[in-house]
């Protein structure tokens, strides 16, 4: 229920079964945050007219090998419905990635697995989705694999990953955009950012109650 400590919580699980004296502080700074914002929370009133399609979108993120022992990539996106967020996820990704570009190819893809689940989902409920469905993201690398149907020797070990979410952007179902940086909500998801942008990114997310 509140997604703006999802990195945090992730960085605290990585020590449930060996914490250090740091990690305690870390889960104290954490705990006093949550206590300092108590009245806030998930911001639900999304805004709907009858046989109006819904409309989705999203903002998708990654750092690059920032955990310093395993030097593994973290994946982070939201997903909004009407502008409510309703799912988003700040994971380690499963295999040390070679580049940053590859890092947010990714975290593009797992996000583009997420959204073809609930559009599939509302399907099943006779629900309508407005296409295509906006998927933002602030690497211009992985925007360019979007659209690159050639495969260089760079590239070529995500070449599975490529044409996933490639399919899925020719047929109209997403539609891969370009974000600034300080603009991607995903970003809250990836690292700790400093307190003007995590404001900045939470305020989307979560409300006062």
């Amino acid at each position: 229920s509140r997604p703006d400590i999802a990195n945090c919580v992730r960085e605290l699980s990585k020590v449930l079964d060996g914490s250090t004296e740091a990690s305690y502080k870390e889960m104290l700074r954490v705990i006093k945050y949550v206590l300092d914002t108590k009245a806030m929370g998930l911001k639900i009133w999304p805004t709907l007219t009858n046989n109006e399609p819904w409309k989705i979108s999203v903002f998708t993120d990654s750092d690059y090998a920032g955990d310093p022992v395993t030097r593994r990539s973290v994946s982070g996106y939201v997903i909004y419905v009407h502008n409510v967020p309703i799912c988003w996820r700040s994971k380690a990704q499963r295999s040390v990635t070679l580049s940053s570009t590859e890092a947010e190819w990714v975290a593009l893809s797992e996000a583009v697995k997420e959204v073809i689940f609930l559009i599939q989902l509302c399907n099943s409920m006779k629900i309508k989705i407005q296409l295509p469905v906006e998927v933002r993201v602030d690497n211009v690398g992985a925007i360019f694999m979007s659209k690159n149907v050639t495969t260089t020797s760079r590239t070529k070990h995500v070449d599975i990953r490529s044409k996933y979410v490639r399919e899925y952007a020719e047929d109209g179902i997403i539609k891969i955009v370009f974000v600034k940086s300080e603009d991607n909500d995903g970003d809250i998801m990836t690292k700790n950012c400093q307190s003007d942008l995590h404001s900045k990114h939470s305020m989307k997310l979560i409300t006062e109650k």
